[in-house]
This record gives C-alpha cells, structure tokens and sequence, in this order.
C-alpha cells in the first residue's frame, strides 16, 4: 500500500453541497488509519541473520503494523484499533493489548476526553480535560489521495505520547532519588504524584490535516486543527489515513465509555508500575526456589 494512498467512498455526492448547519448536525465519518513503526532491533539484532530478522519481523508484525478507526461528527469521536489476528499464531496479541491505547471518546466542544484501558483483566476509565495542543501551521502542502494537506506541527513531552504504555526506564526516572537500579514494589506503591519529577524530555509532533473535511478532529487525541488530521508523525511512528467514508450507511452511536476505575493519566501510569514491579519480584523470587 503506497504511503499516499487513499481511497474515498461517498454514500451521495450531494455532501459537498450540503448546508454547514447539515453538516454539522446530520454527518458523520468513519477515517481509517494504519501504522508503520520501523523495528528497531539494536545490538542484539546484529547478531540475527536475515533470515532470523524476517522471522522476528513477522512475529513481531502485529505490534508494529496496526489499523485504527476514527468515527466522528462535527464534535465527537471515537478512536480504536481495527484488532486482527497474528497471522502465525492466529490468535490476537493478548500481551501487547495490556500496553497499548484503549478506545477513545474525545469531545472537542467540552473538551472531554475518556479513555477505555483494560490492563491484565481490570478495566478503567481515564478522564481528564482533553489536552489543548499549541499548534504551528506552516505554508508546506502536500496531496494525500484526493485531499490537499496543510503542514502543522507541535511539542509534547514524552508522557503525553506514551501515557498507557509501560517502561522502567520511566519508571527509574520517576523518583526523586534514585538510589539504584533496583526499585522496591513497596517504594513504587507509596509513590504520590506530587513526587513526580515532571516530564521535561518534549517530542516534535508533525500533522497533515485537510480543510477539505472541516472537523476539528484526528487520530488518538490528537485535535484543534481546521480540517481533519490524515496523517500525524509521533518519534518513530506514522499514522496514515488510508480510506475515508462519509455519511457509512450504518451510523454508530458516538459515546464516552462508562465503565471501569476512573482514574487519571498519572494514577494509571502508577497502577501498570506497581503490577508490574510486582510480577518481576514474584519471578526472581521464584526463579530463586530450589526445587
């Protein structure tokens, strides 16, 4: 699939000559996103041969090549991953799920924002104000299939990315004091907030949007452009849309999700840390036992 590919399926052709206010009480759209992330096996990857990689890039396909579904009107969306089976194993990636987006609600006009995360059978529900992004437009277009695009740009530190994913890294960097490499599941489970070092490592965000499709709306929580985002760079992983349909003949209801744990982009951060500097003590632990 070319990289500037995108097919467009209108259910009349009379959209376009529509009123604003039927555009923006009586539309909806579905765009679809798919992502390419380049795998990045490092020093131990320089020991595989080709074939090893070829083997490590198929099975590691899943993670690294997903498909995203944002439906939305002219203020609501819900963004979440077109889930397919791995093509070796035929099953789909129950661990890679724990640490990747859940489905997201965002509302531009109340700037709300929820996210539906599930992490090792336990649901919660993120809800914070959605996240204003100070946006830089530039002159710089391009042509995405039938769409002229305009280039924007921002700054986001790193947390704001990457939130629900999990790193000791992150975690390490987290305390105050650091006094080594080994950090107690009891030491995690009193870390407050407050003893957060804040984020200061900021990653450059770069964002193609239409003004062809005039909704403030895009991929994950990305928003607050004047057209639709079709395509948003985020460090090593782009986000394409690969097809747009308007007015889908079986429209959806546009709905925050209400269950689980309510809890904050921090508080969760903090939940996944705990668990899992719980599970890699219960190992060593066990790996410790003489049989």
């Amino acid at each position: 699939m070319k990289m500037n590919s995108i097919k467009i399926s209108f259910v009349t052709a009379l959209f376009f000559l529509t009123s604003t206010v039927t555009f923006a009480q009586d539309f909806q759209g579905k765009a679809y996103y798919f992502s390419k992330t380049p795998m990045n096996l490092g020093a131990w990857g320089a020991r595989l041969s080709e074939q090893q990689k070829k083997q490590v890039e198929d099975r590691l396909k899943n993670r690294l090549e997903k498909t995203y579904i944002l439906t939305f009107n002219k203020t609501e969306s819900i963004y979440k991953e077109d889930e397919k089976l791995d093509a070796i194993s035929g099953a789909t990636d129950t661990w890679g799920n724990n640490f990747s987006p859940g489905p997201l609600y965002k509302n531009v006009k109340t700037k709300t924002f929820v996210q539906d995360q599930e992490f090792y059978g336990k649901q919660f529900l993120i809800k914070e104000e959605l996240q204003t992004l100070e946006w830089k437009i530039g002159t710089e277009t391009k042509q995405i299939g039938n769409y002229t695009c305009f280039k924007a740009t921002c700054k986001r530190t790193d947390f704001d990315v990457s939130w629900w994913n999990f790193s000791w890294d992150r975690l390490r960097n987290n305390y105050v004091e650091n006094k080594s490499d080994s950090i107690k599941t009891a030491d995690v489970a009193g870390l407050k907030s407050e003893t957060l070092k804040e984020e200061i490592d900021m990653v450059e965000i770069e964002a193609w949007y239409t003004p062809m499709i005039p909704v403030s709306q895009g991929p994950d929580d990305y928003w607050g452009l004047p057209g639709l985002i079709l395509e948003i760079s985020v460090n090593n992983t782009t986000l394409l849309c690969s097809k747009i349909v308007m007015n889908p003949e079986e429209k959806i209801d546009i709905e925050a999700p209400d269950k689980g744990k309510e809890v904050t982009k921090k508080e969760y951060q903090e939940i996944i840390s705990v668990k899992m500097q719980e599970m890699r003590d219960n190992r060593g632990r066990n790996s410790g036992r003489r049989p």
